[in-house]
Formats: structure tokens, C-alpha cells, sequence
């Protein structure tokens, strides 16, 4: 927990093919997001999640977003499976 996501696969890989094709279809929402993970959090979902969480909870929280929590949790948890499952940081290849 608390680890930045890893970074980037070789080029011209499948992977490569596939963060690409992801990233150009991310939308505003999901491309803010990961910009605020990074400038905010450091790089962690976990950290940002909990922010989200807390604020759902009426905890003391971070920051506000301008949309819904529960959409913004949904895209982060999309967006953190798909660097999971591909072995990148997103915020790099914005």
C-alpha cells in the first residue's frame, strides 16, 4: 500500500497498443483524476480513495471534486485495475 503505480512497458508491445487505445478514450473527468492522484496523493489511488471515502463518511477530507463521489470512486477503481492489469502509470502517458 502507498507504492506509486509502476511505469510503462517496452515499446511497441501489445501493452503499448492497449494504453494507448485507453488513453485516448479516457474522458475529462477520468483524465482529471489521474492528474489529481498524481499532484495530490502523490501517485496513490489508495490515498485518494480514502479522501473520497472520508468525505462520503462526512470525515475531515482532502479536496472537493466538482462531480459525484461515487462516479469518481468507480473511474478511479477502473483506472487503477487498468495499471494494474498493464503494468503502467497512466499519468505518463497523458
Amino acid at each position: 500500500m502507498g507504492e506509486r503505480e509502476p511505469t510503462g512497458s517496452p515499446p511497441g508491445t501489445d501493452t503499448d497498443q492497449r494504453v494507448k487505445a485507453f488513453v485516448g478514450g479516457l474522458s475529462e473527468e477520468e483524465v482529471m483524476l489521474v492528474r489529481l492522484r498524481d499532484e495530490l496523493y502523490d501517485g496513490r489511488w489508495d490515498a485518494m480513495l480514502a479522501d473520497l471515502n472520508d468525505r462520503l463518511q462526512g470525515k475531515p477530507y482532502v479536496f472537493r471534486l466538482a462531480h459525484r463521489i461515487q462516479d469518481d470512486i468507480e473511474r478511479i477503481e477502473r483506472l487503477h485495475r487498468f495499471e494494474r492489469q498493464n503494468n503502467v502509470n497512466l499519468a505518463e502517458c497523458l
